[in-house]
Order: C-alpha cells, then structure tokens, then sequence
C-alpha cells in the first residue's frame, strides 16, 4: 500500500505523541503539549501507511519570508524509504506556496539536509525568538550541538 502525505488533524495528537515520545526523551526532538499541538495542528503533515502513522514534520511560519522545518521524525521500521524526504519536501512545497523566501531547520542531521539542499549557518543568525520560544525548553540548552541550516526557496 502507498504512503500517504495529508495534514494533521486533531484526532491524530495522542498517535503523534506516541511516535515521538522516543525521540522527546533522549533530547533529539523537543516535547510539546497536546494543546502546543493542537494550537499549531496545521502545521503539521502526516505520513501514514494503511492508517498508521509512520512520521511527521511541520511547517513553522517565523515571518512573511522566514519558516522552520521542525519535529521531523520517521518511525524506526520506515527509516532509509525516502518518508522523511518526503516530508521535508512536502514541507519546501507548502513553504513556496505561502510565499516564504527561507526555511531554516536546526538538526543532529546535517548529512541528511544537505542531501536536500540545506546550507550550514552559524546559531548566532536564528531569529532571537526562535530561541527564547523553543530552544529554552531544550535539555541541553545552552550547550547544544545542533547544526542550524537554511534553505533559499
């Protein structure tokens, strides 16, 4: 059966929850509630294979030029198919369809980004918001070694 891309609704929360949870306990993904989920449900986009769901990502808006490819994970059976390409790229599209003139992402993935086109740049260029909202809740904040990358749309 195919994988199919849609966007997330808000019966889909408790799965992606459960998807994520892994990733949200070793630090590699940042936690975020049910309801920091459900305020931001359509900016995020579902891979599904025969109604389970294999992996997601969301688009997040900064600015009319700037968004963020975040929570970008793949269910372990499904690594290494193309699904988090997939996704990533499903997320480029709805990113030139609103407009938007960059996407960053910060990443222990760098290898996989730049296969999609992705340039380093330093942490210093991230807009301040960026972390004061999200990279604050970090585990390993202030020491990080996530790679800040962008990409020209």
């Amino acid at each position: 059966m195919p994988i199919i891309y849609r966007k997330a609704t808000l019966s889909d929360i408790a799965a992606m929850q459960r998807l994520v949870a892994p990733k949200v306990e070793d630090g590699t993904i940042l936690a975020r509630s049910d309801d920091e989920l459900a305020t931001n449900i359509r900016s995020y986009i579902l891979a599904c294979d025969s109604n389970q769901l294999i992996g997601f990502t969301a688009l997040h808006v900064h600015s009319p030029e700037l968004a963020e490819v975040r929570s970008l994970i793949v269910s372990d059976a499904y690594r290494r198919h193309g699904i988090g390409s997939a996704l990533v790229e499903h997320a480029l599209d709805e990113a030139r369809a609103l407009k938007l003139k960059r996407v960053l992402v910060l990443t222990y993935a760098a290898p996989f980004f730049e296969k999609l086109a992705f340039s380093e740049i330093p942490k210093e260029s991230l807009p301040e918001h960026k972390i004061w909202a999200d990279c604050i809740k970090c585990k390993y904040f202030p020491v990080c070694n996530e790679v800040a990358m962008i990409k020209a749309l």
